[in-house]
């Protein structure tokens, strides 16, 4: 009997957990009848630093959203939804076991680009319409359950058409498009009907990270999440191989939300608006009533947006010799505080709403190569490691070996060769060759570790990158290289940029307020002066630039801007980017799609907008908007010194040196020798050789020369430079001058190591030439040198530049220069290979 009573009092027990465990999942469980979208509370809303309305963000879900069909859908958009999200979709009852099994170990994987969700497009639509929204964002054992189990009752109810037809009608896409209709008139301006299989494709990629997948600010990283959908549609059997790789390849033209009247630099707010999305949730953004204040100086913002545009229209004027103007039609600018990081104005393009040249891309966070605009940080890197603005470094002709075993010799933007300059001067001005010599000296990790510290995040595969990398073979985005620029300015210290100042809900409570911070130190106060002090030199820019160009620029108060070019090679990118105490400016001009400009650098293109942004942002009054500028300019940082040094070798002047300067050392790294390049030498009139004691006084005179290292000889000689006497009086005989001639060596100079030439059907075999050309090292006096191909003599020069023209030959060959001195012993050089095809 006791135990009937007990085993009745278990089941009783057993029946009471299990139905309050039901009522506890399904307990207020809403019915698929009500399947609706939800209107949210209030609007999200962005102010400038002043309170200025920017932006109303709307729901689109209650207001700019357009139901369609699923027959107005394109088949390409709803089979790449259903391979990319729920590749079963039409085989389950709505819930997908061995998918989610699927999922989690893809994404255990941490490929970032293969985001893959654990939930069916069943399951989504019940989240998203109709689960609450506090408990929509649970992440809850209860949650998954009343979701599955309204994905089975939805599926019993609807069918598959119907829910698929649900889902892409309120999935949502970034960019405050929810739905398909909406996306693709937000990204390609046109009705989702009219859209192709490419463009199916990028959609479908978006839902899983709308923040992350911003075709509009990182197209790259889209097409890459384009390619893994139409993948996924191949395999899925949906279209071809050959279908994916054309529309892969296909060029996608983007358009923009036609919301011109109801937005303030649009470039900014989208931004903002994706920061907050990362941050709190698109449903916060949406729904929150969000009160948000930028750091965005609208009035300024206005001033710079009308300099682009007129400074892109005079720049497509006319000119003689380009009739359709110079082919630029996109530009970005950004202004911040280097003090707080603050950004102050950012211009995307000159205008987001003109699809005709991509407007709405972001080019202000777009990566793209910044050609020279790179170089500073190789020669903070340099001076780290000991070098002075005054070491001398020798522009002639250098060649160094890549990686990959071939040869790279850089060339100067005017073509020409300087001979010995300054650190100072090549950065002023500019020199390319000079740079790579310094990142070849310095190392690639320190320059890539050196852009890394101070805010350049795009530098991360460092296998990618060679010499080259100083010269702007990296990509950089506009905002993050003004605010690395900025670190110069605040004399090492830097702040991370920041377009958001504080953030309420909508009851008024304080999300995020932004603290005044200290930054962090990642560059010596003294190396970032010496870098501002040479940026802000406009004698250092002589070389290169001339005096008084477009980039001597000085505030109100007198302080003289630091400002850097950059033009690539292919004319595809220019830039320019300056700083004075309280603001940093950087500004990039080309077009959106790559296409080269015609005939324009950054001094060009870039620099007059910089200018033009300077002069409207900085106050008219020595104190005011503008910290730092109160007329006093750059304060020196302690720990440096200055000394007079010889500029022809960054050393003590010595008795002979015609020309002194003062220059700046971070103290301990002033120089301890005299000047050995200016030299005076003994010379027998009668003869112009060196004097020796058998000369007759009246007859002997010393001359100052000019003694280069044997790298620049060749320089010297083609300057017209004198050179310094190597061999003994003959008229007088005899006698002694001092040390005994020089030995003699040979390096040859053309061509490089492991060169390459194709040898071309078009043209005549004879006009197909290359120069073989060598270098004399020493002092001893040759009259000769010849030159031989695979042992066999092919020409003799008899006087510098020591170069002979031989005439390609297919096949693998070995050249040397041969000579002799005047003891007649043989010198010969290494030898060279190259290839010619």
């Amino acid at each position: 009997m006791r135990g009937r009573f007990w085993l009745a009092g278990g089941l009783a027990a057993v029946v009471v957990v299990a139905v309050a465990g039901l009522w506890w999942l399904l307990a207020d469980m809403p019915s698929p009848d009500e399947l609706r979208v939800r209107a949210g509370p209030d609007t999200t809303k962005l102010y400038d630093r002043q309170g200025q309305l920017l932006y109303e963000v709307l729901d689109p879900r209650t207001g700019h959203r357009t139901i369609v069909p699923l027959a107005d859908i394109p088949p390409a958009l709803q089979q790449a939804t259903i391979a990319t999200e729920d590749a079963a979709f039409y085989a389950h009852a709505g819930v997908d076991a061995l998918g989610i099994v699927r999922a989690a170990w893809i994404n255990l994987q941490g490929d970032e680009s293969v985001v893959v969700g654990g939930s069916t497009i069943t399951q989504q639509v019940v989240r998203t319409c109709l689960l609450s929204e506090s408990e929509r964002g649970e992440r809850t054992f209860r949650r998954k359950i009343r979701e599955a189990v309204l994905a089975l009752r939805l599926t019993s109810q609807y069918t598959k058409d119907e829910i698929l037809a649900l889902y892409l009608n309120q999935v949502y896409y970034g960019h405050l498009a929810y739905g398909v209709e909406a996306a693709a008139q937000v990204y390609f301006g046109k009705p989702v009907r009219d859209l192709d299989i490419a463009e199916c494709a990028l959609l479908a990629g978006l839902p899983q990270a709308p923040a992350l997948y911003d075709p509009l600010t990182d197209l790259p990283r889209v097409q890459e999440r384009q390619r893994v959908v139409l993948d996924l549609m191949h395999k899925q059997g949906y279209i071809t191989a050959k279908q994916a790789d054309l529309a892969a390849a296909e060029p996608l033209r983007l358009a923009p939300e036609p919301t011109r009247a109801t937005i303030q630099a649009p470039h900014f707010c989208t931004f903002v608006v994706s920061q907050l999305e990362a941050q709190y949730g698109t449903e916060a953004v949406l729904q929150g009533g969000l009160q948000v204040h930028t750091t965005l100086d609208l009035d300024a913002q206005h001033r710079v947006e009308d300099i682009v545009q007129r400074r892109l229209a005079r720049l497509a004027e006319p000119v003689q010799g380009l009739p359709a103007g110079h082919h630029v039609t996109d530009a970005a600018v950004v202004a911040l505080d280097p003090n707080t990081g603050e950004v102050l104005m950012m211009v995307g393009s000159p205008d987001y709403f003109d699809e005709s040249i991509a407007g709405a891309v972001n080019v202000a966070l777009s990566p793209r190569q910044p050609g020279s605009a790179i170089k500073p940080f190789t020669y903070a890197a340099a001076l780290a490691q000991g070098l002075t603005p005054a070491t001398v470094f020798y522009d002639v002709r250098s060649s160094f070996t890549t990686r990959e075993g071939e040869p790279y010799v850089p060339e100067n933007y005017d073509r020409q060769f300087h001979g010995p300059v300054s650190l100072r001067t090549a950065l002023g001005s500019s020199l390319n060759v000079v740079a790579v010599q310094v990142l070849d000296r310095v190392g690639l990790p320190a320059l890539i570790d050196t852009a890394q510290a101070m805010g350049i995040h795009t530098f991360t595969d460092a296998d990618r990158y060679g010499l080259a990398l100083t010269l702007g073979g990296g990509e950089v985005r506009l905002l993050e290289l003004t605010s690395a620029y900025g670190v110069f300015a605040t004399g090492g210290v830097r702040h991370e940029p920041t377009c958001i100042t504080r953030v309420e809900d909508a009851a008024g409570r304080v999300l995020y307020q932004r603290e005044p911070g200290e930054g962090s130190r990642v560059l010596p106060e003294t190396i970032a002066y010496l870098i501002t002090d040479i940026l802000a030199d406009d004698d250092a820019r002589l070389v290169g630039f001339g005096e008084g160009s477009v980039l001597d620029w000085r505030s109100p108060g007198g302080t003289p801007a630091a400002v850097k070019t950059g033009t690539t090679t292919d004319w595809r990118d220019n830039w320019t980017v300056g700083y004075i105490p309280g603001l940093v400016v950087g500004v990039w001009t080309g077009n959106a799609d790559g296409s080269p400009m015609i005939q324009v650098s950054g001094i060009t293109g870039a620099a007059p907008i910089w200018r033009d942004v300077m002069t409207a942002l900085v106050p008219s009054h020595p104190q005011g908007a503008v910290p730092g500028d109160g007329g006093y300019g750059w304060i020196e940082s302690p720990g440096l010194t200055r000394i007079e040094v010889c500029p022809a070798s960054g050393l003590h002047p010595g008795p002979h040196c015609p020309h002194r300067r003062t220059e700046l050392f971070i103290a301990g790294t002033e120089p301890a020798a005299t000047c050995d390049v200016h030299q005076a030498i003994r010379v027998c009139t009668a003869s112009g050789q060196l004097a020796t004691d058998r000369c007759p006084a009246n007859l002997v005179e010393t001359r100052v020369f000019q003694v280069f290292p044997s790298v620049a000889q060749d320089w010297a000689l083609a300057q017209g430079i004198p050179q310094p006497p190597v061999e003994p009086c003959p008229v007088h005989g005899g006698g002694t001058v001092g040390p005994p001639p020089g030995t003699t060596g040979l390096v040859i100079t053309s061509p490089d190591e492991g060169s390459m030439f194709r040898v071309s059907p078009a043209l005549p075999r004879s006009d197909q030439r290359i120069a073989l050309a060598a270098r004399v090292e020493g002092t001893a006096a040759i009259a000769w040198v010849e030159f031989r191909v695979d042992g066999v003599a092919v020409g003799r020069a008899t006087a510098a530049p020591w170069q002979v023209f031989w005439t390609l030959s297919p096949g693998t060959h070995t050249v040397q220069a041969v000579t002799e001195d005047r003891q007649g012993q043989t010198v010969s050089s290494a030898p060279v290979h190259f290839v010619v095809e």
